[in-house]
């Protein structure tokens, strides 16, 4: 299989991932974050990058956002919204902290692969995302081949995760329309220290 196969494949799973997505839990996301007083994003590891990504667009967006783990990361209080990316829905210290959130009365909205993981459960709303998780990567690629399991041969949660950063960048883009913002507003928000 050519490259150019490989990424045709991946897209074309990307895309079915995507279109699955409940629509009641996107709305719910977007309400959340609209009418929350700050968001805190958490993600760990690819997903933690996902989430740095998504915070950035919602701060050039004029939300107060914070990155969970960041030094200057405030206290949370009531009124604010958690955003937690985790395709398994069990990394550690993702659901430490959701836990921490859930005392603290802070609504929690996770996207994930699991519904009935740790972090669904602690969840107030979740957007249910599909993609192979870095436990089921754990069969390997001969066996779920044999076994009729064809998705993209991307290792680990790739596919999670990289639908997951195409679902939240059209979550900013439905935000912005909803705003009435264009790219000039944005720009104004982006860093002028580089």
């Amino acid at each position: 299989m050519t490259i150019h196969m490989k990424m045709d494949k991946l897209i074309s799973k990307i895309a079915e991932q995507c279109r699955d997505i409940d629509r009641k839990s996107i709305e719910q996301l977007i309400e959340n974050i609209m009418s929350s007083k700050r968001v805190f994003v958490l993600g760990a590891g690819r997903s933690g990058l996902v989430a740095r990504a998504f915070a950035m667009r919602l701060m050039h967006l004029g939300f107060t956002v914070y990155m969970v783990g960041e030094t200057t990361t405030p206290a949370v209080a009531a009124g604010d919204l958690l955003v937690a990316i985790s395709g398994s829905g069990e990394t550690s210290a993702i659901t430490s902290t959701a836990k921490i959130a859930k005392g603290l009365k802070v609504k929690i909205v996770s996207v994930t692969s699991s519904r009935d993981s740790t972090l669904g459960k602690l969840s107030d709303s979740i957007v249910l995302l599909g993609g192979r998780t870095k436990e089921e990567g754990e069969r390997d690629y001969a066996a779920r081949q044999m076994s009729g399991e064809h998705e993209p041969t991307t290792p680990l949660g790739t596919l999670f995760e990289l639908s997951c950063a195409v679902f939240l960048d059209s979550i900013v883009a439905e935000i912005m329309v909803r705003q009435n913002k264009n790219e000039e507003q944005l720009r104004a928000l982006h860093t002028n220290l580089e």
